[in-house]
């Protein structure tokens, strides 16, 4: 009973997580800007705002565009009970493993997508399309990059890979796993929509992509849609940080083990949410017939982690 209160207290740590996370981010991009910024709480307040508003929608929506925001938000749910954010093993580690973590992923984009096209708006249909385009590489690169590492582990289960790297630490500075959090990078880049890839701070049509998607919803809608792009975030930077670096994940059930695994996790964020903020700052958008060609180096260099893993097992 113990393990699947953990569980859920993970669940709900991601949620809760989840928000500031954005919010830090936009934080620290606004100070690096030499601006002042808003608070990191403030999406708390955006989605309590957007909660409490009245849903708008077009004559031409279908039971599938009401529908979706709950598919996406309850999606990217499901997967925070299966990826290792505090704790390994995991009770439902034996229910999920790396495939259906990345097809829990993509039925969350599936039915984004989906929404998008049902109004029958252009920007609409043109976000959906670029979003599929965009998922037609990056989900394969995420299941052969994690693949890479379930080499060495033995097993594609998230939270065996997370205690192979923990009995042998010298895996974490192997070329395999180089390569993979490279890939694994520029992927979680693109399929949370930040820069280089898509801009999160636009509504400029001609440049967005899943801003486009989500253009005809409002109210509870849209804060479902929205907080389920940050748990996305939030479990990407979670898979990047206790996948490849481990230390500080609760192995013992004990109150100070979890204590101690909650602020790792939490400094983890932080750090990667730094990359990510200079990264936005330091880099421009690419154009968008460049985007395969960088999706297709993370690619390549999923590729080679694989490749890299299985020669020097």
């Amino acid at each position: 009973m113990t393990h699947y209160i953990l569980e859920i207290a993970q669940a709900l740590l991601a949620l809760l997580l989840a928000p500031l996370l954005v919010g830090f981010v936009r934080w620290v991009k606004a100070r690096l800007q030499n601006r002042r910024g808003a608070p990191p709480w403030l999406p708390y307040f955006e989605l309590a705002k957007l909660f409490g508003k009245e849903v708008v929608m077009s004559n031409n929506a279908s039971w599938l565009f009401r529908f979706a925001p709950t598919i996406v938000f309850a999606s990217a749910l499901a997967v925070t009970f299966l990826v290792p954010l505090i704790a390994a093993p995991l009770p439902f580690d034996n229910v999920g493993d790396l495939l259906v973590v990345v097809y829990l992923l993509l039925l969350g984009t599936f039915f984004l997508a989906l929404a998008g096209l049902d109004p029958g708006t252009a920007f609409g249909g043109m976000g959906a399309s670029r979003e599929m385009t965009v998922a037609a590489i990056a989900e394969p690169t995420i299941a052969l990059a994690i693949f890479g590492l379930a080499l060495g582990a033995g097993s594609t289960n998230l939270g065996r890979i997370v205690t192979a790297t923990l009995a042998n630490p010298g895996v974490a500075i192997s070329p395999g796993h180089l390569l993979a959090f490279a890939a694994l990078f520029i992927v979680t880049l693109a399929e949370t929509g930040r820069l280089p890839v898509d801009n999160p701070s636009t509504h400029l049509e001609l440049t967005m992509i899943h801003e486009a998607m989500i253009l005809e919803y409002s109210g509870r809608y849209l804060a479902l849609i929205e907080w389920a792009a940050w748990l996305k975030l939030t479990i990407f930077f979670s898979l990047l940080a206790n996948l490849f670096v481990p230390w500080g994940l609760a192995t013992v059930l004990t109150p100070a083990t979890l204590a101690i695994a909650v602020v790792t996790l939490i400094i983890k964020l932080a750090v990667l949410g730094l990359v990510v903020a200079v990264v936005e700052t330091r880099v421009a958008k690419l154009r968008l017939f460049r985007v395969p060609e960088l999706l297709g180096l993370s690619f390549v260099l999923a590729l080679l982690a694989v490749t890299s893993s299985f020669l020097l097992r």
